[in-house]
């Protein structure tokens, strides 16, 4: 395997799976020439003129796709954790006999530990999308097939428009569809709020098979997925576990050092000059995140300040701020809690968005970089303000990147993050993987005190005076790494061996996972 090192003077590989990849250039630096992909044209001829486009089995809808060796099958994860269906879509495939499927989900989650047997076997060779938890750890000690790759929702939307992947057979699950194939998530059985990440899928895939548990007559209103995209629909018993979606990331976190990160979040906010009349900003799931949510909240009913919009992750606790009248609206892109999924079948100002609207890197635009403020987690940060997302200090893959480094593009990236955890540093002098450069990250925001990022002198200049304790990042990582008894020692790893590739938002290679030697 050949290595190039990239303009982040990282290691990456020159080649993926046999396919020729652009090493990253820098921000903003890489402009691809030439069309979106472009699917091919179909007629109505080959379609029921009754619009029924029922069959009695996701097997035969396989079968009637074309599906064979080599293929390329997507997914979504709206149902998160409690997704059962993919876990059956490949049950399936391998009852067919078909070998060498690139698996291409918009994220993966415990749950699909099923679908190790089937790396193993050889159904499955290799993963383009998130590897969590049981996936990650298999990845990171070499023993999928081919190389993995992770992209951001918005790189992953990129891939799709862009042709860099491309779709044989999608398979969508839909809680609500239609016998023409018209689908949304916000209600049925399995409702999971919205589709979106299942939008890209549906425009370029060759075939598209949406999957229900509550077939309804047509017309499916509101459709997130258009029939007019959709080839075949099955109706099976059941997606999987709605209740599933919280998946443990959706509780207000009682640690009082995450409570204190959180409410440092909303003064920064506050005391920058941020949270102001007609503001937006972005809080997804996880503990800190949530309640930096209600200290917020409680800054702005107490100084009347209303925003013009959230950008989610919706939760309960956003739901509750477009209810009690401190915001026009909420901009969804996934649904973390079944309150969300019921606001946004109710109220008009809950919008269900896409990668394509709110993360497309190659778009005339997108709505990340509107927000005012993005909070974000991270795994690692460095004393560079480099950031990573997708493994641990030991080096193992056990996260996908989300919509994160796509958020990054935000008027101010806060990154809310202990400074240790289990005694491990969280501040380091190197990430062990680049998922975020640090010109785009402008606070990180601990226990043990803020640091701002020193090309950002405007947010020095606007936080002068405040009580908040302001700190160099370097002055940061020395009481961490005294805290926590010297440097630990770096993850050993197969530097001739990368298992995966880690793509910026542009489709470019940002940097390498290499192989943990146990």
């Amino acid at each position: 395997m050949k290595l190039v090192k990239n303009a982040a003077g990282r290691l990456v590989p020159e080649k993926i799976n046999g396919v020729k990849q652009v090493p990253f250039k820098g921000i903003g630096k890489y402009k691809p020439k030439g069309v979106k992909a472009k699917p091919s044209i179909r007629t109505c001829a080959d379609y029921p003129e009754n619009g029924n486009k029922i069959v009695k089995s996701l097997r035969e809808a396989l079968k009637k796709a074309g599906l064979k060796d080599g293929m390329t099958i997507s997914t979504h994860h709206h149902l998160r954790n409690g997704d059962t269906l993919t876990n059956y879509l490949f049950d399936t495939i391998k009852s067919m006999g078909v070998k060498n499927i690139r698996w291409y989900p918009s994220a993966s989650f415990p749950c699909h530990q099923h679908l190790i047997k089937y790396l193993d076997d050889g159904t499955i060779h290799h993963i383009e999308g998130s590897m969590n938890g049981p996936l990650g750890r298999y990845t990171s000690q070499g023993k999928m097939k081919g190389m993995g790759v992770l992209r951001s929702h918005g790189g992953r939307y990129q891939a799709l428009q862009d042709g860099d992947v491309h779709v044989d057979i999608a398979v969508i699950a839909a809680p609500t569809a239609d016998p023409f194939g018209n689908a949304t998530g916000d209600r049925g059985p399995s409702a999971c709020g919205l589709l979106g990440f299942a939008l890209g899928d549906s425009e370029y895939a060759d075939k598209v098979i949406a999957v229900t548990d509550n077939l309804v007559a047509f017309p499916c209103i509101p459709w997130q997925i258009q029939g007019n995209n959709v080839d075949y629909v099955v109706e099976i018993d059941s997606l999987g576990d709605p209740s599933k979606i919280v998946s443990g990331t959706t509780q207000v976190t009682k640690s009082p050092d995450r409570l204190l990160i959180a409410e440092y979040v909303a003064q920064f906010l506050e005391d920058s000059g941020i949270m102001k009349d007609g503001f937006s900003f972005q809080a997804g799931a996880g503990g800190t995140n949530l309640a930096f949510a209600l200290y917020l909240k409680e800054r702005m009913i107490k100084k009347g300040i209303k925003a013009r919009f959230i950008r989610g992750g919706s939760t309960k606790y956003l739901v509750e701020m477009l209810e009690e009248g401190l915001t026009d609206y909420i901009l969804d892109g996934q649904t973390f809690d079944l309150e969300g999924v019921r606001s946004m079948r109710e109220n008009a100002n809950h919008v269900n968005t896409s990668p394509f609207t709110s993360y497309n890197y190659h778009g005339k635009g997108n709505f990340a970089s509107i927000l005012d403020a993005t909070v974000l987690g991270a795994t690692e940060v460095d004393i560079n303000f480099n950031a990573n997302v997708v493994t641990h200090s030991d080096g193992y893959l056990l996260h996908g990147i989300g919509g994160w480094q796509n958020c990054l593009f935000g008027k101010c990236t806060i990154l809310a993050i202990p400074s240790f955890r289990d005694r491990i540093p969280v501040i380091v002098d190197e990430v062990t993987t680049l998922v975020g450069p640090g010109d785009l990250i402008d606070v990180v925001i601990t226990e043990r005190g803020i640091a701002i990022n020193p090309r950002r002198k405007d947010l020095l200049k606007a936080v002068k005076g405040s009580s908040l304790p302001i700190k160099p990042i370097k002055q940061i990582y020395d009481e961490v790494i005294e805290l926590c008894g010297g440097v630990p020692a770096k993850p050993k790893v197969n530097k001739n061996k990368v298992v995966a590739a880690i793509k910026w938002v542009d489709g470019t290679v940002l940097d390498s996972v290499f192989q943990v030697e146990e």
